[in-house]
């Protein structure tokens, strides 16, 4: 079976956005301390646009992509959402349909518990 078959359906990112890239650093150090992320990458400098209860927004934020397992889906975005400033934090699940298998190997060790 070649690695990117193995791992199909096997990772997923988690995408999500914080106010500032000091906030997206203390929920990342927590995911991967808690061997729930293996890595967390965060892109400052993000503009967004939205609305929100009733007025549109303007804010920079960072964007976040959570390198997981899906096994681990449910935890993580509990984990996500009990350390999430946000009221109404974006959650999205992204699938990863394969990769470099010695990469896939080392997530899959940084995310046993």
């Amino acid at each position: 079976m070649s690695g990117d078959k193995q791992a199909e359906g096997e990772f997923i990112f988690l995408y999500s956005t914080f106010g500032s890239v000091a906030e997206a650093e203390v929920t990342a150090e927590a995911l991967v301390r808690e061997r729930l992320a293996a890595c967390v990458n965060i892109h400052p400098g993000m503009r967004s646009v939205y609305e929100w209860k009733g007025t549109v927004e303007k804010a920079e934020e960072a964007a976040v992509f959570i390198k997981t397992r899906e096994a681990l889906k449910e935890r993580v975005m509990a984990r996500l959402r009990a350390l999430h400033p946000y009221d109404v934090p974006a959650m999205l699940v992204l699938p990863i349909l394969g990769g470099n298998e010695d990469y896939l190997e080392w997530a899959r060790e940084q995310t046993r518990g």
